[in-house]
């Protein structure tokens, strides 16, 4: 694993703690890991035998609570790099865990990552113009955060990579968390992130339909109507925020597939094409 940060992390420099890993899996042949207690964040690649110079950073869901690595990391390797993707599953910090500034650490974390790579492109044989990231769930909302945030100043400079641009050139969501506000927030994503009780002020910063602009990056995010996590309004109100700032973007809303589905519990419901259409869409990228 890379470490991101050459020292302790902006914000964590009182904690001390060591990270844990959850099995959850009743089959042993099925990894089912979440990991929490995150103190030094770091990404994991996965480099295919025939780099195509697309790079992704990979963000896994859990509510902010933790990071379902398998799943929504591991999970994802014959698939991209069987297109030839290098791909990086960051293990940012969770903001419940006593981080200052709880609520930027994660985009902190983000910003520098994408950095990472970028400042490192030569090395993994990638195009720094066609860096993408990819979320899931509260991984999809930083992802989409990371989209929108890329260029505010969450953390002060350390090093010469934090000159490099922290825009990603395309964004994919899959089942994401968008909005803060009521009434379709994901009450217990925005209860770890932002407290019991934000203002809305708050509320509106931290939700990324309100934060659209016409160069956030070009989005693919897909749902399922039986969704019962997360409310449908949350993709629907990124993409036509999306639209509305000509954005080009791609919404796939499935029949089935619920929450969480990734690749792994996809198969066999109308959400299982979902690897298809994202490989379509990267095609037409510029």
């Amino acid at each position: 694993m890379i470490k991101i940060w050459p020292d302790i992390a902006p914000g964590s420099e009182k904690l001390s703690f060591q990270e844990e890993i959850l099995e959850n899996s009743t089959n042993p042949e099925v990894k089912e890991r979440f990991v929490s207690k995150i103190l030094n964040p770091t990404l994991t690649a996965y480099i295919p035998e025939k780099p195509n110079g697309t790079g992704i950073l990979v963000i896994p869901g859990g509510g902010f609570l933790k990071l379902a690595i398998d799943k929504e990391g591991t999970d994802l390797a014959p698939w991209l790099n069987g297109m030839g993707v290098t791909y990086f599953v960051l293990r940012h910090r969770l903001p419940g865990e006593g981080h200052s500034n709880k609520e930027l650490v994660p985009l902190q974390d983000a910003q520098r990552a994408l950095r990472y790579i970028r400042s490192n492109a030569a090395k993994w044989k990638l195009d720094p113009h066609k860096i993408g990231v990819f979320g899931f769930s509260s991984g999809g909302y930083l992802a989409s955060a990371l989209s929108t945030k890329y260029d505010e100043k969450v953390y002060e400079k350390i090093d010469e990579i934090d000159e490099v641009s922290a825009r990603p050139d395309f964004q994919i969501l899959g089942y994401p968390v968008i909005t803060m506000l009521p009434p379709f927030a994901h009450k217990g994503t925005r209860k770890v992130l932002l407290g019991k009780t934000p203002t809305e002020e708050t509320l509106i910063k931290f939700s990324s339909e309100k934060q659209v602009t016409a160069d956030t990056p070009p989005a693919f995010i897909m749902f399922a109507s039986d969704d019962s996590v997360v409310h449908v309004e949350n993709p629907i109100s990124y993409y036509l925020a999306l639209k509305k700032n000509g954005v080009p973007a791609e919404l796939h809303i499935f029949k089935d597939g619920g929450h969480g589905y990734s690749i792994r519990w996809s198969a066999g419901k109308s959400a299982g094409i979902w690897p298809e259409l994202v490989a379509n869409w990267m095609k037409f990228l510029v």
